[in-house]
């Protein structure tokens, strides 16, 4: 079977564009969280905001995508060299044997939610200019990164909540060891809108302060934004320092429209099923990038899933005190922090926590920790028990 490799990565988040300033960030231990009351919301709240999105032009020839998620998408494209890596697949494989899957939660519906507010007081009709189908629609960024690069291969995008970037992993993993493609450009994009930051506060689910992972007192998630994007290769020998794909386990525990099962059993699942299919036990996993969301019930039952399958000791830390929660591109966006960890044989303390929670009975590390590790662990666990974990190994000497 195919080595599947990370041949490139990039990422946009509140921590900065591109992998320098997020790497600088997560070594410094410095989060890009901060507390505004954005666009026209009518409450105060902490959310890790991308800077200068608004500001950014699309693409000329991609106007009818213009959006503030597609132009989060293209931002990142063209960071850290990426869309010339993902040229150069193109020129090796086809543009027939290059996939894209993406996740995402909202897709554009900030678009339609300021369509709203200018309907037509005769009509109630939409502005003519509101463009749906190429702003709004769920698809629109795989289509838009498809007409990006010419592609013409398969593409989709996955909306299954929170583990939607970390499937998208997956589902390309899949199609290369088939045959179907030769590579694809994987991870999410999600950006800010009154949707999800009304819908969560609605659901008490927001903090008023920067979330506090497996803190004793959290009390809920930041909302953030990101775009996270991977080039993933079937390649038939792997070079020393690769890093790999060596394990996706998904799970569908199905429990609760909004509630994760309270012993973490999807959770479980999904680690285990990461595991066999690496061919690793649970005492190779060096470091585990946690869901970690800072609600009460989701840390819970993360720990007892965690603890059940690795125990206690087992470093591990969520990053999303870093970057807020980044919904449909959280998958994506951490496991190119898993990756960079990797790379650069570190292991991100999670910031914010102030006092552990001594009943989530975890190695959860407040501080940043140098150590050679092999092999990384990140959780995407989202809405009505959608769980994705996914494996990443460093090919050694």
């Amino acid at each position: 079977m195919q080595a599947i490799r990370l041949s490139h990565f990039t990422m946009s988040s509140a921590l900065g564009a591109g992998l320098m300033p997020t790497l600088t960030r997560l070594q410094t231990q410095d989060g890009g969280i901060v507390r505004k009351r954005w666009e026209t919301l009518d409450f105060d709240t902490c959310i890790g905001e991308v800077a200068g999105l608004d500001d950014f032009a699309i693409r000329a020839d991609l106007a009818r995508f213009d959006c503030r998620n597609n132009r989060l998408a293209q931002l990142a494209l063209e960071q850290d060299g990426f869309a010339q890596t993902v040229r150069e697949a193109i020129a090796r494989y086809g543009r027939h044997r290059v996939g894209v899957f993406l996740g995402t939660s909202t897709s554009g519906i900030l678009t339609s939610e300021i369509a709203y507010r200018h309907l037509d007081p005769v009509t109630g009709l939409l502005p003519p200019g509101h463009d749906y189908r190429h702003t709004h629609n769920s698809y629109s960024v795989a289509d838009f990164v498809r007409h990006y690069f010419n592609l013409a291969g398969p593409a989709f995008v996955i909306s299954t909540a929170c583990s939607s970037g970390a499937k998208a992993l997956g589902s390309a993993q899949r199609l290369i060891q088939a045959g179907l493609i030769d590579a694809a450009v994987v991870g999410g994009v999600d950006t800010l809108c009154l949707t999800t930051l009304y819908g969560f506060n609605s659901l008490q689910l927001v903090s008023d302060q920067p979330c506090r992972p497996f803190d004793a007192h959290r009390n809920g998630i930041s909302i953030g934004e990101a775009a996270s994007f991977i080039l993933l290769e079937g390649v038939a020998a792997p070079q020393a320092g690769d890093i790999l794909l060596t394990g996706v386990g998904e799970s569908s525990d199905a429990h609760h429209m909004s509630s994760p099962h309270p012993d973490g059993l999807g959770a479980r699942l999904a680690m285990e099923g990461a595991l066999a299919q690496a061919g690793l036990q649970p005492q190779d996993i060096d470091y585990i990038n946690l869901h970690g969301t800072a609600t009460p019930s989701n840390d819970s039952a993360e720990a007892k899933g965690v603890e059940a399958v690795f125990g206690s000791q087992t470093p591990c830390s969520s990053t999303k005190g870093h970057t807020g929660h980044t919904l449909g591109a959280a998958g994506g966006v951490e496991a190119i922090i898993s990756a960079l960890a990797l790379q650069h044989q570190f292991m991100p303390g999670g910031i914010n926590t102030q006092e552990l929670d001594p009943t989530l009975h975890c190695n959860y590390l407040l501080t940043n920790r140098s150590q050679a590790m092999h092999h990384v662990l990140s959780n995407s666990f989202g809405f009505g028990g959608s769980n994705c974990s996914l494996i990443l190994s460093q090919v050694q000497p």
